[in-house]
């Protein structure tokens, strides 16, 4: 847990500011008490010091992403789309008795038999996949970051995005070793290619 302290100007009080690991912020004001050990008082951490009238601000630690300089944001590839991305439905359609027997997973299998009320479409019964559900045809198989995904085993098929960066972005297969993935790394920043999980078995290391 680190602390700060801080002054209130006038000298003869003080305060300070715990801050754990998780970034929470816990003020203790101190009072002066001649040579004795003063007493601490804790405060909630939406109310405000009284014996601090001008707090100082604090860096709190973060664990939010480094957000990107303008000259590394101007660097970034712009991909194509610029339409929303918009997922008409997310909630994945389970099979029918899937909850009822153990044997059977929750996979979609389209129910057959002559008698099934799923199949016969009842009201309340479970709802099977059509053609409805399907989400808009610009934005289909998109990616959050507005790119397509394709997946590289080496630095040739790598290549093949070399036109078509604005479109597509590489993901390193699970089977690349570490000595390859660097390569891919390193080709896929000479083409201005986004890759998704390039820091996968990657460590970096500072120059002493």
């Amino acid at each position: 847990m680190g602390t700060a302290v801080a002054g209130d100007g006038r000298g003869c009080g003080g305060g300070r500011a715990r801050v754990d690991g998780f970034g929470h912020v816990a003020w203790v004001a101190v009072e002066a008490h001649g040579g004795a050990s003063p007493p601490t008082r804790v405060l909630a951490r939406g109310d405000k010091n009284p014996s601090l009238p001008h707090q100082p601000p604090l860096l709190l630690p973060s664990r939010r992403r480094r957000l990107a300089s303008p000259q590394e944001f101007a660097k970034m590839v712009v991909p194509l789309l610029t339409k929303k991305i918009v997922k008409k439905r997310v909630k994945q359609f389970k099979r029918p008795h899937s909850d009822r027997y153990i044997g059977l997973k929750t996979s979609w299998r389209r129910p057959k038999g002559i008698d099934s009320r799923v199949r016969r479409k009842f009201k309340g019964c479970t709802l099977m996949p059509n053609i409805g559900y399907g989400s808009d045809k610009k934005t289909r198989h998109y990616l959050p970051n507005k790119f397509k995904k394709f997946v590289v085993h080496n630095v040739s098929e790598l290549e093949l995005l070399m036109m078509h960066n604005r479109t597509y972005c590489a993901e390193i297969a699970h089977n690349v070793s570490t000595r390859k993935r660097k390569e891919i790394v390193e080709r896929a920043a000479q083409l201005d290619i986004v890759v998704t999980n390039k820091l996968a078995r990657l460590r970096s290391q500072e120059d002493e």
